[in-house]
């Protein structure tokens, strides 16, 4: 259930950088730089939710077996 918790820690986070990223996206204040850094952020939290629900369905393949 570890993972569980993780993936859903992560989930958020990444749902709060796609609500920082659209604000940032519509006020002209935001450099490309902070922008670019909130994209960064994003990808890297979507890599590791990937990750996870990889080794969810793998773990999930094996109790199977």
């Amino acid at each position: 259930m570890a993972i569980h918790a993780r993936l859903e820690t992560l989930e958020k986070k990444h749902g709060a950088l796609e609500e920082e990223l659209h604000l940032a996206l519509n006020h002209p204040s935001y450099d490309d730089t902070t922008i670019n850094d909130i994209k960064r952020r994003k990808l890297r939290l979507k890599d590791e939710i990937e990750r996870l629900r990889g080794e969810m369905s793998e773990t999930s393949r094996m109790e199977l077996n």
